[in-house]
């Protein structure tokens, strides 16, 4: 799978016969005959070659003037996998639209964060995408509103200024153009079993390209939980046929305000409840927890080019569809991971409640105990260093990162360039390969980060016959390109730590 696919008429075509879900969020179908486009996995009857047409984006079928289909909610796709494993200004710029920055700051907000003109950021989503950032929005904004629609009793205007829209008239005509029913036609479509939580929590799912594997997913999300900040709470929430399962669950400093999100892996979903303290974070919350899950992947091009080595063959064939356990917040990870130099992870996560006790911002958790939002740079930058239980170069180290993310000259967000970041990282004291690679692979979200002085991998290389150095490992490596962040996964999953095992 390629950027474009959607031009490669014959393969859209093949796709959409055989319901390949595979292909869900990499393109979407649109009929000529009906006005309507779909997700290439439609459970309808395939309409003929002839009457098909493709689009890259959800927006650009809507800008065509077609209505999403009512059976296969094509709006509801996974992302396309394109914009977590590319870099350049396109996906760059996209992983911002899903944050929320046009809708608060406006196309000339998202030009300023990317360093380029408005006309160069429209003509070259225009030209890939087939919608340039305002209409990518708007649909983000739909998909938002039908989900407060059909899963909230909030009222229509809430839901309306909830979703990002300007006005109601807006929000009506919005939802009318692209689902073909009035906001109160969605509502009443609704299944009437549908849970009705109160307004600011929110019971969702969460889809995924199968196979996802849990396993070292969540493992590593609960063995590495900073207390207060995370947590694994068992019976949290409803599985399948009303079981109670466990769930990861952990605080989000969100645009505008603060929220509480519980995550529980299904088979065909992930569990996610959301209570927000301000219902216009939601578009932003579940990009967050996407990206946290990785849940954009392609596991099947990943596991494809992971399968043609030997050695990982056997790996991937017993777990498919490892993914890569990532973080809802960039600044804090690279925090966590300066103090997770050469310490154990019990040690790590002593050193990072510390700070969350001492300068995190307390929130309310009636449901389990989350305690604090995790300190921000512009906290920890006012800290005294006497105060941290560190060696002198760590300390160093750690208050030379807060500052540089306090004044933002380490910009480590969506809008990122991986490679500047990595430079810029490395620049900093205390900073070597391992630091900023993990940051590279779990903050920016670098599918090829790879990490060949860890203890973990080369304990692993070792054992399955692979170089164990780490010059002769990462050109071993490089068979693996563009997803060794994905082989670290496999790699870490011989070993018996907690972080490769689902919580009981």
């Amino acid at each position: 799978m390629q950027k474009g696919m959607h031009t490669d008429t014959e393969r859209c075509v093949r796709a959409v016969q055989s319901k390949d879900a595979r292909f869900d969020g990499w393109f979407f179908t649109a009929v000529l005959t009906t006005g309507i486009y779909c997700r290439p996995s439609c459970p309808v009857v395939p309409p003929k070659p002839e009457n098909m047409v493709f689009h890259p984006s959800a927006a650009a079928c809507q800008q065509a003037g077609f209505r999403a289909c009512k059976r296969c909610r094509p709006d509801t796709s996974p992302g396309s996998p394109e914009w977590n494993r590319r870099a350049d200004l396109v996906a760059r710029a996209m992983r911002l639209i899903a944050d929320g920055v046009v809708d608060r700051e406006g196309v000339p907000g998202l030009a300023a964060r990317l360093g380029y003109s408005t006309r160069q950021i429209e003509r070259q989503l225009l030209a890939e995408l087939g919608a340039g950032p305002l209409a990518l929005a708007r649909a983000q904004r739909a998909q938002t509103a039908r989900l407060l629609i059909e899963t909230t009793a909030l009222p229509m205007a809430q839901v309306a200024f909830a979703a990002g829209f300007s006005s109601i008239r807006t929000f009506n005509d919005t939802v009318r153009e692209v689902f073909a029913l009035s906001p109160s036609d969605l509502r009443a479509r609704a299944p009437r079993n549908a849970a009705r939580p109160t307004p600011g929590a929110l019971s969702l799912r969460l889809p995924f390209r199968a196979p996802l594997n849990p396993d070292n997913l969540f493992g590593h999300l609960a063995a590495t939980a900073v207390p207060g900040v995370e947590e694994w709470l068992p019976h949290c929430l409803e599985g399948a046929g009303g079981t109670p399962v466990g769930a990861y669950r952990r605080t989000l400093r969100l645009p505008y305000g603060h929220g509480i999100v519980a995550l529980a892996p299904q088979p065909d979903h992930i569990a996610c409840r959301l209570t927000l303290g301000d219902l216009r974070d939601l578009p932003v919350a579940i990009s967050r927890c996407r990206r946290l899950l990785d849940l954009d992947a392609d596991p099947v091009a990943v596991d494809g080019r992971l399968r043609t080595d030997p050695v990982l063959a056997p790996l991937v064939d017993k777990a498919p569809g490892r993914r890569v356990p990532r973080t809802v917040d960039e600044a804090e990870f690279a925090v966590r991971a300066v103090l997770g130099q050469q310490v154990s992870t019990a040690a790590a996560r002593t050193h990072a409640a510390r700070l969350v006790t001492a300068h995190g911002e307390p929130v309310d958790d009636p449901e389990g105990g989350l305690t604090h939002l995790f300190p921000s740079p512009e906290a920890l930058a006012a800290l005294d260093p006497g105060t941290l239980a560190l060696p002198r170069t760590r300390r160093t180290t750690l208050t030379t990162l807060v500052r540089h993310l306090a004044e933002g000259e380490l910009p480590l967000g969506a809008e990122s360039d991986w490679a500047q970041a990595r430079a810029r990282l490395l620049a900093l004291p205390g900073f070597g390969p391992w630091t900023a690679d993990v940051i590279a692979m779990r903050a920016l979200g670098d599918p090829d980060a790879f990490l060949p002085t860890d203890l973990g991998i080369r304990r692993a290389a070792r054992e399955l016959g692979l170089p164990s150095t780490p010059a002769a490992l990462t050109a071993r490596a490089a068979a693996w390109r563009p997803w060794r962040a994905y082989a670290v996964q496999y790699l870490w999953a011989t070993d018996s730590h907690p972080i490769n095992f689902l919580p009981a």
